[in-house]
């Protein structure tokens, strides 16, 4: 049986201690770690089926830390083609994304996608909304170019996931601030941004279009638990409680208060 070589042994002694230093456990399987300077990093521990291992991708610019064509990202490439080619021709008809050009989209566009999903995980809600956004123009720049219809409706099945994500970066980040109303004015027009999209003949988007304005009305519920409520909201609260409860006499007491503070305001 062939043995492996030094350099290989010596590289397993290395992964073999980054996970003895860094036991499984699902409450804590992401961390970011300092590379040096403005490098971080995201990893990630994984303990699945008998095979374990640390995933690892930049905070910034490609999760990979590639460079395609020498630029940060393949879309930006691609969006420096089309610069060039409009000032060339005068606009960007005939512009055309081919199938290999899509296909290095498509996975530059899971690859933040991944990372993003974790960013989520982690609370870094700036980093979340770049990224997203980032893939919305990605959607948006294939649709338009692609070659093949194949290709330019590949990603239009994940419009209702991408925004509803992209509506609770935004919702949370707003709420960490206080602005509870900006938080809840953010998911309202998320929601009916989501319900008036045009039906894409995918599976994939009839799911994740129920499913995100379900889980956006979660979260809607969730920042109006914690928004502070005036005395007005207060007692509007508590005769609703009341008449539910059928405490009639409470609710009148209620409303005599509500119409005072409403006369005292005014």
């Amino acid at each position: 049986m062939p043995q492996p070589s030094p350099e290989v042994e010596a590289e397993r002694t290395n992964v073999d201690k980054l996970l003895r230093d860094w036991p499984y456990d699902p409450e804590n399987a992401i961390r970011v770690l300092n590379e040096g300077e403005d490098c971080e990093v995201l990893q990630i521990r994984i303990d699945q089926g008998g095979f374990q291992g640390i995933l690892q991708m930049d905070l910034d610019g490609r999760p990979d830390g590639g460079r395609p064509d020498d630029a940060e990202f393949c879309l930006d490439f691609q969006r420096a083609r089309l610069a060039s080619y409009k000032e060339e021709n005068g606009s960007d008809e005939g512009f055309l994304l081919d199938g290999d050009t899509c296909a290095e989209l498509f996975d530059e566009g899971f690859r933040v996608y991944q990372r993003y999903v974790f960013l989520l995980q982690l609370q870094d809600y700036p980093r979340v909304i770049r990224d997203t956004i980032r893939n919305m123009e990605l959607f948006r720049f294939v649709n338009r170019y692609a070659e093949a219809e194949e290709d330019r409706l590949n990603l239009e099945k994940w419009w209702p996931y991408i925004i509803r994500i992209h509506a609770e970066a935004q919702a949370l980040q707003a709420v960490e601030q206080k602005h509870y109303d900006a938080a809840l004015g953010v998911v309202e027009e998320a929601r009916a941004v989501i319900e008036k999209l045009s039906d894409v003949n995918a599976e994939e988007f009839y799911y994740e279009k129920g499913r995100s304005i379900q889980e956006l009305a979660k979260l809607e519920e969730a920042i109006a638990e914690r928004k502070p409520l005036s005395s007005e909201e207060r007692l509007r609260r508590e005769l609703k409680k009341a008449v539910r409860g059928e405490e009639f006499e409470r609710a009148a007491v209620l409303r005599d208060r509500l119409r005072a503070l409403s006369q005292t305001e005014g």
